[in-house]
């Protein structure tokens, strides 16, 4: 999905060309109105309310803000670190391989129009992670999406919520906030299935009291007094939910984020969703008002036909990506970046061979990306399984040698909430007290 629409609608999801008309386009927008206050205290005492009082994260202070950004549509990993040293990349791929890419360490390189973080990963502030993927072979958009995010191991298996969502279950609050959790778009995504502290907007003006400007203060007002009191008769959940939201929306007011200026002369790309929506979470982290995870989708990664190699779709994508993220670190600067971790993902990958269509069709292994001051950069993670005939998987895919949630599990460990958590939330993966078997591509935080 970019911005509200689904980008992959013109295959058949499960593969190939066909199902609803090639440019078809399946609007979100409009499906959660503005956020009213009354509505936004209702929900967020709830929230409180049903939250368990025993959880088992780590130091709340030491943890990082994740910002998860989802790439809806099956990013062609391929492409982005590149296996330049692989001679059977380029039999495969005689139009499509990529001729020049910026070499990363002699046998992988970046698609060059990631080039704004190319010096992220030399100075070792982001890590890739080749023939990363699930263990989902229906090869279905749908299928593959609803595995990952749901953090299970592939299609068979079944979880009525999301990793994230068992995440914050599992975690105390660094700083209780309506703004824990958000995602940017009308409708949360699976992986947040299951969190009691979400939020769902397109734009941090949404969150808001909703009435004519004429009204606000005097609504605010009465607001204020309703959830006042002495701290002796006024401590029950609505009351404290009541109270955390008016301070958000007092912080909000203060920020006044559609006039957001960026620190260290840093530029977001124009007309760009993910660009917008980077900028606003770094809004939100610098007022430290309790963000602590942040989801963003990039859409139209579906590249059966006309993918493009230095130039052309697949290129274009990629640019406003990196430049975005490049943005993003640059607003942040030192300081904030080291507390915060980026995870970049897909759903699957592409097949190794390109079609008659000078495209690739859905595949199964893909890559990931890590930004931030605790990644071991510098290193392209994960066993290379090579690219000849002999190697590959089913009808020519890159196998997929390490499983995601080996990357998330990391990061959950040893950024997040600790070694304790990783069972709470991928407990299929990794039971309480089972070896882990990381890569070694986060440092632990302290």
């Amino acid at each position: 999905m970019n911005g509200n629409t689904c980008d992959w609608t013109s295959c058949d999801g499960v593969g190939g060309e066909g199902g609803p008309k090639a440019g078809a386009r399946v609007t979100r927008r409009g499906v959660i109105g503005r956020v009213v206050a009354g509505a936004v205290l209702t929900s967020w005492a709830g929230a409180r309310s049903a939250l368990a009082e025993v959880t088992i994260g780590g130091d709340p202070a030491k943890r990082d803000v994740l910002v998860y950004v989802f790439l809806r549509g099956g990013m062609d990993g391929l492409s982005v670190i590149v296996p330049h040293g692989d001679g059977d990349y380029y039999a495969a791929r005689p139009t499509l391989a990529l001729k020049k890419p910026l070499d990363l360490d002699g046998f992988f390189g970046l698609h060059p129009a990631m080039g704004a973080l190319q010096s992220h990963f030399h100075e070792g502030r982001m890590a890739a992670i080749q023939a990363v993927g699930s263990q989902d072979r229906t090869r279905s958009h749908f299928e593959a999406m609803a595995t990952v995010e749901r953090g299970l191991r592939d299609n068979r298996a079944t979880a009525a919520s999301g990793w994230l969502g068992r995440y914050l279950s599992a975690t105390t609050p660094r700083k209780p906030s309506p703004l824990r959790a958000v995602a940017w778009g009308d409708l949360l995504p699976d992986s947040l299935r299951g969190a009691v502290e979400a939020t769902a907007i397109n734009n941090l003006d949404e969150f808001r009291i909703d009435l004519p400007a004429q009204r606000v203060d005097a609504f605010a007002s009465s607001l204020g007094a309703l959830y006042g009191g002495s701290k002796a008769d006024r401590q029950d959940a609505v009351v404290t939910a009541g109270r955390e939201t008016l301070s958000v929306l007092k912080s909000l007011q203060a920020l006044d984020p559609d006039h957001y200026k960026p620190d260290n002369a840093a530029v977001y790309p124009k007309n760009s969703g993910l660009a917008d929506g980077l900028r606003q979470v770094a809004c939100l982290l610098k007022a430290d008002i309790g963000l602590e995870v942040a989801c963003l989708d990039r859409g139209g990664w579906d590249t059966h036909v006309g993918q493009g190699g230095e130039t052309g779709w697949l290129s274009m994508q990629l640019k406003d990506v990196a430049d975005s993220l490049a943005a993003f670190t640059q607003d942040l600067g030192p300081g904030h970046l080291g507390r915060v971790t980026v995870v970049v993902m897909t759903e699957f990958g592409r097949r190794v061979a390109e079609n008659s269509g000078l495209g690739t069709d859905h595949g199964r292994a893909s890559a990931m990306l890590l930004l931030g001051g605790g990644v071991n950069g510098g290193k392209v993670y994960g066993r290379w399984p090579g690219l000849a005939a002999k190697n590959l998987e089913g009808p020519g895919d890159l196998v997929v040698t390490t499983d995601y949630r080996t990357v998330l599990g990391e990061v959950i460990a040893r950024r997040l909430g600790g070694q304790a958590t990783l069972g709470a939330v991928f407990p299929d993966a990794f039971p309480v007290g089972g070896a882990a078997g990381f890569l070694g591509v986060v440092r632990d935080s302290g």
